[in-house]
């Protein structure tokens, strides 16, 4: 792979500069919580979790950004299921379109297992501080590192300004339902203390739904098995990529493993399985 003069500089100097190696995997058993197979009811374990979810051409995780257990549980799965079965791809939420030729140079770089800081790679990679690498920097470390493409699932910000502006929204029947469409609403108005007027819900709506639309289409064309990690409301099935799915690929359902904390009731209609987990900080 050729590498541009500037990035592979960049590279260098952060494999001379670093001073110890990243450490190394731990083999650490799966994070506590509930699993729940919502079309039975029955809680399951994390391995009866993993066999199951191995089987899935494509499988949507949906998080809660602020809970530090879920992406516990996202590091646990990228780990696991490579082992279980060979892993196409994995999609990120918190990658845009503009930051996909340095994370293919990183990435490419990091196979011969250099050692270098986790934080030099988040400059390398530029990695947007909206998501905390507090949070994010295990999960992105161990996809990084992995054999597998490591894919940007977002819009970039002037992409979503200009649906934000013109306020269109993706065509299809199932992201059109106005069932969708009002439960979608809630959320928007829910996330933003109820205070929405008429003009800025449109052009949340759509914001919203065109960047559910761009992690469907990037989703079905990712290798495969492929992995997408969002927040929650986009990956559950009555209000985000599910929908799309629907729109762009009939018959192509993706599996939704849900990640909660307790007290927040999910069902058939909106996720396969569901994890509880404590709440954020607990």
């Amino acid at each position: 792979m050729r590498v541009k003069r500037g990035v592979a500089a960049a590279l260098l100097a952060a494999g001379l500069a670093a001073c110890a190696a990243a450490p190394a995997e731990k083999p650490a058993g799966p994070p506590p919580g509930r699993i729940v197979d919502t079309a039975s009811g029955r809680e399951l374990s994390p391995d009866a979790l993993l066999a199951r979810l191995g089987a899935a051409e494509m499988l949507l995780v949906g998080e809660k950004h602020d809970n530090r257990q879920h992406h516990q549980i996202e590091v646990w799965l990228a780990r696991r299921l490579a082992v279980a079965r060979p892993q196409g791809s994995v999609l990120l939420e918190m990658l845009t379109p503009s930051q996909q030729p340095k994370v293919d140079e990183v990435k490419a770089w990091l196979q011969g297992d250099p050692s270098v800081r986790p934080s030099r790679v988040r400059e390398l990679v530029a990695w947007q501080s909206g998501w905390p690498w507090a949070l994010y920097g295990e999960l992105a470390m161990t996809l990084l590192r992995a054999p597998y493409p490591l894919l940007a699932a977002n819009l970039d910000r002037e992409q979503m300004r200009a649906y934000y502006a013109s306020r269109e929204r993706p065509q299809g029947r199932a992201s059109r339902d106005p069932r969708a469409s009002s439960r979608l609403e809630e959320v928007i108005r829910g996330e933003h203390g109820g205070k929405m007027d008429e003009g800025m819900m449109a052009s949340m709506l759509a914001a919203q739904q065109q960047r559910d639309r761009r992690m469907a289409e990037r989703l079905l064309a990712a290798p495969k098995p492929a992995m997408l990690i969002a927040g929650a409301y986009h990956a559950l099935r009555d209000v985000g990529v599910p929908l799309h799915l629907a729109d762009l690929a009939p018959g192509r359902a993706a599996t939704v493993l849900a990640l909660a904390e307790e007290g927040v009731e999910l069902g058939r209609e909106q996720a396969d399985y569901v994890w509880h987990t404590a709440k954020a900080g607990e």
